[in-house]
């Protein structure tokens, strides 16, 4: 099984990779470009020495008829000595100085002997050739490649009185050339090296920061995958954006677990919970009718008990059902309809239980139309729940109220309200979560606990919102709705036109 390496391997391996690029490419670029100064200024140079020594030449052979094979006492023979020797000692060069019939001068042939690349290249016929250039008055400057390097020869005439009567002929070996330039090469080489390791070294730390955090998340997510939820990475608020958001989004997505690892056992605490005090009595009162412990006169009685029991578990498992296809998202058949006849037809729905705690029920809006867009059977739902809610909770002779108003041209407000016990201010927060009221509210047996959090969930699903106000006596609930465009009378006034 291959062995997958780190993300810092990866990003380390390509820093290096780059940075040795760059490097090198800086240093070969610095090198060549100095080392092409280093050469013409070389050769620029042997020219000089070569129109100088040509100048003192001319001065000796204007004083005579040829030029002398040695030198001699006079100061400027001693001066083209002094020259001569200063070209070998500088540049390892040796030099040829010949006039219009032949005659020569060499000065520091011995050279040649010294530099094995020089006298590999010394031809006696190649010279005479460039020196015959030279005495028509041309100027050569030539390179030529050797197993050592490159060798430079420089030829200039020997000018006297405007007229060529001689020429000078210097070659040099490679390696004074090399060395020109070979100590800048060797300084720039280990600059480069030097600053390799410095940004290696600060490459490897800031990729060491940059994936600290994510070997922190593995192994907090094998934590979570292994059912601890709720645990947290650090946060570096100094490090990279990008992984400051993944750090903040990750501890966002282990405590949104955590919530629903809790939801999750609460939930099944409470249809546990809300399951089996049903099925205990529905239990304990056919044992009692079977086994003879329940009069026969009552019987009817307990089994009407035990029918009313069934009753409950059922519309507690079709509550799970309804809020189990909100959240999977359930699609919406979205139509238009007039909301005050939606809540007329369900407020006649609920008038026995009204009436059975003798509640009287105002319906605040005008007789004309308002037309919504929305699922109608989702919004009588939510009616339904609302108003069974306010009969539930609002004792006898109380008062029950429904308004309807339009927030804005887009929108239309519904709210139910009654002046019942109302809803005490630290359960507020939570009336809208599943079993609440059956269970933290401490009103179990009125109801399932389910009925307010199917209404938010058809409501978020129609992207409305609703809200609860309760002042310790009386609770209001508020939903929005979208309005339609135009109405119904529009539409028809529109279409006979």
């Amino acid at each position: 099984m291959l062995k997958h390496r780190s993300t810092f391997f990866y990003m380390m391996g390509v820093n290096v990779i780059i940075m040795l690029l760059c490097f090198a490419l800086l240093f070969g670029a610095a090198y060549f470009t100095i080392r092409d100064i280093q050469i013409n200024n070389r050769v620029a140079a042997l020219k000089g020495q070569a129109y100088d020594i040509a100048e003192l030449a001319g001065s000796v052979m204007s004083q005579q008829n040829n030029l002398l094979l040695s030198f001699g006492t006079s100061p400027v023979k001693r001066l083209l000595e002094q020259k001569t020797r200063r070209l070998y000692e500088d540049y390892s060069a040796y030099c040829l100085v010949v006039d219009r019939s032949g005659q020569g001068s060499s000065y520091f042939l011995s050279i040649l002997d010294e530099h094995q690349e020089l006298k590999t290249t010394f031809d006696a016929e190649s010279i005479a050739t460039m020196l015959q250039k030279v005495l028509e008055g041309n100027e050569i400057v030539t390179q030529m490649e050797s197993s050592s390097g490159p060798m430079f020869t420089v030829a200039v005439p020997l000018v006297y009185a405007q007229r060529v009567i001689g020429g000078v002929y210097i070659q040099t070996a490679a390696q004074s050339v090399h060395q020109a330039y070979r100590g800048l090469g060797i300084t720039i080489g280990l600059s480069a090296v030097a600053l390799f390791v410095l940004a290696a070294v600060i490459s490897w730390r800031f990729n060491k920061k940059l994936t600290e955090p994510l070997r922190e998340m593995a192994k907090v997510s094998r934590d979570v995958a292994a059912g601890h939820f709720g645990q947290t990475v650090s946060i570096d608020e100094s490090g990279a954006r990008e992984m400051t958001d993944l750090s903040v989004a990750f501890n966002l997505m282990s405590n949104q677990l955590a919530e629903t690892e809790q939801v999750r056992r609460d939930f099944i605490a409470n249809v546990s919970h809300e399951l089996s005090s049903p099925i205990t009595n529905i239990q304990g009162f056919i044992a009692g009718v079977l086994d003879g412990t329940i009069a026969s006169n009552d019987t009817e009685k307990y089994l009407g008990i035990a029918l009313d029991e069934t009753k409950r578990i059922s519309k507690l498992v079709s509550g799970l059902l309804n809020l189990s296809k909100m959240e999977s998202g359930q699609a919406l058949s979205i139509t238009s309809f007039d909301i005050h006849e939606l809540i007329r037809l369900v407020s006649i729905t609920m008038m026995s239980a009204m009436e059975a705690k003798k509640h009287e029920l105002f319906l605040n809006f005008h007789e004309e139309p308002l037309y919504v867009s929305a699922d109608r059977d989702k919004i009588e739902q939510v009616l339904i729940n609302l108003l069974d809610n306010a009969v539930k909770y609002t004792p006898e002779y109380g008062q029950i109220s429904v308004l309807t108003r339009e927030i804005d041209d887009r929108t239309v407000s519904v709210t139910i309200k009654d002046n019942g016990i109302g809803i005490l201010p630290e359960d507020i927060p939570h009336v809208f979560e599943r079993f609440y009221m059956a269970e933290k509210a401490h009103t179990s047996g009125k109801g399932t606990g389910l009925g307010l959090a199917i209404c938010r969930r058809i409501l978020e699903n129609h992207g409305q919102q609703i809200t609860v106000a309760s002042a310790g006596e009386g609770t209001a609930f508020e939903f929005t709705l979208n309005k339609e465009k135009a109405s119904r009378k529009d539409r028809e006034t529109n279409h006979a036109d």
